[in-house]
């Protein structure tokens, strides 16, 4: 196999990343990166990550992986040869772990001063809750953001891990990266991002801030207009079993709404607050007479603001996601193209995802100019799988 550099078409081309391999928010990160046409470079321990791998993990894709040992002074050695000539690191250790190993800031700034060296933690760098375990549910739950989530008054309900591992987590990191790239074009100094899930899932919570700020909110769920409190903001079952999704805010698309659900005058005025429990009644029951493909077939392309809820495996054949090509096969896997589109360097997908940590370790590290690479593995620094 042949690893070359420069491979990547988006306007991250010849920007070169160094990924000490994690779980979650980290990967995603670096796969965004390389979705942009980033060179990034995964080190990957002997073995690979637990609930990691495997040529499905998309997390993974578009970047070989190498297998280092970084308990091995020879392999960390190695992690700072590539960071010389990088642009960025990532890792998403514990706040301490780096520097004991002996690639922490300091030891990468020393080689390189241009670095951005980016953190991904849950807690942050500091902090009483700094180095204690914690999953995306625990982050988000200290931020006043998970007490909100769902319509069901009597207890939250989080959504996967996607507000706080990629929303508040690699999203926040990758934003962070590149505005210290583009200082750091300026300065000639790179610096370090202590991206925390808790510190962008506050600041993706920023407008439920504002509202609670005004004495426009009420903390409790399905109590406000976008949790659920209101009924033309809501999720309604249809006569199959499937779900519509109402989302009629504004008076001209409320409107629209009951003119299409030909209610005329049975339903209340849309502010008409004492009222929301007749106008939810109304709705549910008169989606309940038919399926989700005619609702749909009734709605779509309408300004009514309604949208029939759908499995991700049926995504990729709906009709606007089909002539967007929102999502593309590739390697025999449905996936995601990369986002967002660019006009003049579009973005498209490099390599597939490993399917073994430490595939690419010899062919990687010589096309990122790391010497003796067939001593580092037969030493046990490295490892090729």
């Amino acid at each position: 196999m042949s690893i070359e550099l420069g491979q990547g078409t988006g306007p991250l081309k010849g920007v070169k990343v160094v990924e000490i391999a994690g779980i979650g928010p980290g990967p995603h990160a670096c796969m965004l990166l390389a979705d942009l046409g980033a060179d990034v470079i995964r080190v990957d321990r002997p073995g690979g990550q637990a609930m990691t791998g495997g040529s499905h993990d998309l997390l993974n894709r578009g970047r070989p992986s190498v297998a280092l040992n970084l308990k091995d002074p020879e392999a960390v050695a190695t992690v700072l040869d590539l960071v010389e000539g990088a642009d960025v690191l990532i890792e998403g250790m514990r706040p301490g772990v780096a520097e004991r190993l002996g690639f922490g800031p300091e030891h990468c700034h020393e080689r390189n001063p241009r670095l951005v060296y980016g953190r991904m933690t849950g807690w942050g760098q500091d902090g009483p809750l700094a180095t204690a375990a914690g999953h995306d549910m625990n982050y988000i739950a200290i931020t006043g953001t998970l007490f909100g989530l769902g319509q069901d008054k009597s207890r939250p309900h989080f959504p996967a891990n996607l507000v706080g591992d990629f929303g508040g987590g690699s999203t926040y990191l990758v934003i962070g990266i590149l505005a210290a790239l583009l200082e750091a074009r300026v300065s000639g100094q790179g610096q370090v991002i202590d991206a925390a899930i808790v510190d962008g899932t506050a600041s993706l919570n920023a407008m439920t801030a504002a509202f609670l700020h005004s004495g426009a909110f009420r903390e409790e769920r399905a109590a406000n207009l976008l949790d659920g409190g209101a009924p033309f903001y809501d999720v309604y079952e249809t006569s199959d079993g499937r779900h519509m999704s109402v989302g009629a805010l504004e008076p001209q698309f409320f409107a629209e709404l009951v003119r299409l659900l030909d209610l005329g005058d049975r339903c209340p005025g849309q502010m008409e607050f004492d009222r929301f429990d007749e106008m939810r009644a109304l709705f549910a029951e008169t989606f309940k007479q038919r399926t989700q493909a005619e609702w749909v077939a009734l709605f779509e392309g309408t300004d009514a603001c309604v949208a029939g809820i759908i499995p991700i495996s049926e995504a990729k054949d709906h009709p606007h996601m089909a002539a967007r090509e929102v999502f593309v096969e590739k390697d025999g896997v449905v996936q995601p193209q990369p986002a967002p589109r660019f006009s003049r360097t579009p973005a498209t997908l490099g390599l597939p995802p490993s399917e073994k940590a430490g595939i690419h370790t010899r062919e990687a590290l010589t096309a990122w100019g790391v010497g003796d690479v067939d001593g580092l593995i037969e030493r046990g620094a490295a490892v090729q799988a």
